[in-house]
């Protein structure tokens, strides 16, 4: 027995190490093991406890609890593979010394970002409904904008947050202070013994099934809720495995199934748009020529006006809180789109979508993506290829989500950003004010009028973003509290709607195209796999000799750009699947959307097919009445499998090969 232990009356700590001790130098490992399950159960059953409405109406309560501790073995047993490897080359009394400091830190610094994954999951929960995941990840690269916005908005919790942390982690270093001060080192032959018994057990706590493949999230994905899915699983093994995506991600889709490339094309050629069309590269595969319907002498300039998290949710019109009334009034100026579907829950992937045109993938946008930072297509490529100039307007700092890179590789000439604005009339977490940005652009607009070159400019609002900061006495607030998502939404809607009456009344209104248009909801989130309702956006194109027209079709925010190209008059050559709505208005649509891992195809008729990585996909039915999916007990029809599939499939496959571009003229083979 240790010297520690050789008095009469014991500590806690050394009364509750009395139950390890016997392990010797597998001490630390087992106590360490046995912190990870209490951790993860303990979070686990507080997790469940807050949110047991949304638990309770799934078939898997009550063993939520047996499935999670299943995945807290998985993550127990990554903890303690490295120092059972190392336990036979230092486990012995020669090295006893390094070994207690050795698995004592590694147990503290384990422990500790376990429980701060576990205290950061209900802030994560209440902004995105599911545990952290590759998202988090992503806003670890830029910190000025999000220590910024969680000082603005989350200050309270994520004080004490850090304090639970801190203190948490300091009481497990004091329950380990027994094994710091252990002198017996135990029988090493005994140790050495016992180890591949040991190291078989870590082996199989970890891979978790006997199948050909490891466990993985996908497994434990038993729900139609994908929040209650994620409650199943830890955040660390949630995030750890988000990091193992992104390095595989050019393979992301492969989950899903599998199509030979011209079984993929002739599924996605087949679209009432795109059948009647040449595709002659074999370079670029869907490359192909677009001929407007309506000829103009003088093509249009164009605006796109990309709106930060204004989903239908914030549109009376449709079916949302009525928070919008400038946009409201706009409605019969343009084509108004009454059943348009963003691509994602993420503003790069609006931004791809309706940019570029390119199709969702379960992969990072490809505005992030490296193959991707030049050659690929966009609209401004193509426009700065027939004269125009073409920029970029943000309020915020253009590095964010790897905008600059990707817009200043692919054809935009000119990049406004936060530092670009001098005395702005309000500074928030993400930037200037919409009013700031706005008065930006129609100073812009106004110097590329007088220039008489036509332009192309994106821009990029940002105040609807947490923690909803915007100028003081400009709206009659929806909420009493000020700084809330419907108080923002109002905001920006009213800086937006000053903006159309100042373009309204400038030179280059005849001139110009508008589309205005959300890059995604603000919070995607529900009880559903894919929550549908959430990737409704409002759309709405104006300007020129644009007149009012409901477009009741169902559309994907992919089929913006053929549309911008038809109506500025421009005849062009592409790479964009998407439909012209000119010249296919009766076309039957499709809603093509992105939920964390799951990929949803939804047809004109309502039918929706899921895409679920390594499982059989699911049929379900969505009604725009109820605003939900009654998913099926019969799986899809092949038919609608393999359209999805082939949608799925595609955009990273043209990604790897760098195959989303325009042509040369000495590329002409048929694919």
């Amino acid at each position: 027995m240790t010297s520690s232990l050789s008095s009469r009356h014991h500590s806690f700590p050394e009364r509750m190490y009395r139950g390890f001790s016997w392990a010797g130098a597998y001490a630390p490992i087992l106590m360490l093991f046995v912190a990870i399950l209490l951790i993860g159960s303990l979070s686990r059953t507080l997790l469940v406890a807050w949110q047991f409405d949304r638990v309770a109406e799934t078939s898997i309560w009550p063993g939520i609890f047996l499935h999670g501790l299943r995945v807290d073995l998985i993550m127990a047993g990554m903890a303690a593979a490295p120092l059972v490897l190392l336990l036979p080359i230092m486990g012995h009394r020669f090295s006893w010394p390094v070994w207690k400091r050795l698995t004592g830190l590694w147990a503290l610094i384990v422990v500790f970002m376990f429980l701060f994954m576990e205290l950061s999951t209900p802030t994560f929960i209440a902004e995105y409904d599911t545990r952290p995941n590759r998202l988090f990840i992503e806003y670890l690269n830029y910190p000025k904008e999000v220590l910024s916005m969680l000082w603005e908005g989350y200050l309270p919790t994520v004080a004490i947050g850090i304090f639970l942390c801190v203190s948490l982690t300091i009481l497990f270093a004091w329950l380990m202070r027994p094994w710091a001060r252990e002198t017996s080192t135990g029988s090493y032959r005994k140790a050495v013994l016992v180890w591949p018994i040991v190291v078989l057990t870590v082996f199989m706590s970890v891979r978790s099934t006997t199948g050909h493949r490891p466990a993985n999230p996908a497994m434990f994905a038993l729900t139609s809720d994908a929040l209650v899915n994620s409650l199943i699983i830890n955040s660390t093994w949630s995030v750890a495995f988000a990091i193992y995506n992104l390095k595989h991600e050019d393979d992301a889709s492969a989950s899903y199934g599998q199509l030979e490339m011209s079984e993929i094309l002739g599924e996605v050629r087949s679209a009432p748009w795109l059948s009647d069309a040449e595709f002659s590269s074999r370079q670029f595969p869907t490359l192909h020529q677009q001929t407007p319907v309506q000829k103009r002498p003088h093509p249009l300039n164009l605006v796109i006006v990309l709106e930060e998290s204004l989903g239908a949710t914030f549109v009376e019109s449709l079916g949302g809180t009525p928070v919008t009334p400038r946009l409201k009034a706009l409605q019969d100026s343009g084509w108004w789109f009454e059943n348009l579907y963003a691509t994602g829950t993420r503003s790069v992937r609006g931004v791809e979508a309706v940019v570029s045109g390119f199709l969702p993938s379960p992969a990072r946008s490809v505005v992030k993506l490296s193959l991707s930072q030049t050659g690929f297509f966009t609209l401004a490529g193509l426009l700065k290829n027939k004269g125009y100039d073409t920029g970029f307007i943000y309020g915020g700092e253009a590095h964010f989500d790897n905008m600059r890179s990707f817009f200043s590789g692919n054809g935009f000439d000119k990049i406004l950003d936060q530092q670009n604005y001098t005395n702005p009339t309000f500074t928030g977490s993400w930037g200037v004010s919409d009013e700031d940005l706005f008065a930006k652009t129609q100073e812009d607009l106004q110097k590329l009028h007088d220039s008489e070159k036509p332009f192309f400019r994106l821009v990029f609002s940002s105040s609807n973003h947490t923690p909803f900061e915007y100028p003081d006495n400009r709206i009659e607030q929806y909420d009493e509290e000020k700084n809330t998502v419907n108080n923002a939404v109002k905001y920006a809607d009213h800086a937006l709607g000053e903006f159309i009456n100042t373009a309204r009344n400038s030179a280059y209104w005849e001139d110009t195209l508008f589309l205005i248009v959300a890059d995604h909801d603000a919070r995607v989130w529900g009880d559903e796999l894919v929550p549908i309702k959430n990737f409704q956006i409002p759309g709405l194109i104006l300007g020129a000799d644009i007149e009012g027209r409901r477009i009741e079709t169902m559309a994907s925010q992919i089929d913006l750009a053929p549309t911008l190209l038809s109506l500025m008059g421009i005849t062009s050559e592409h790479p964009m699947v998407g439909r012209d709505l000119v010249r296919f208005p009766n076309a039957p649509g499709r809603a093509i959307m992105q939920f964390n891992d799951y990929y949803a195809w939804m047809d004109s008729d309502l039918n929706v097919t899921v895409l679920r990585p390594d499982q059989e996909p699911l049929a379900g039915v969505y009604s725009p009445q109820t605003r939900s999916t009654r998913y099926l007990s019969d799986a899809p029809e092949e038919a609608a499998t393999r359209k999805a599939l082939a949608h799925a499939l595609l955009p990273l496959k043209l990604y790897r090969e760098q195959a989303y571009g325009l042509s040369n003229e000495h590329d002409q083979t048929s694919l």
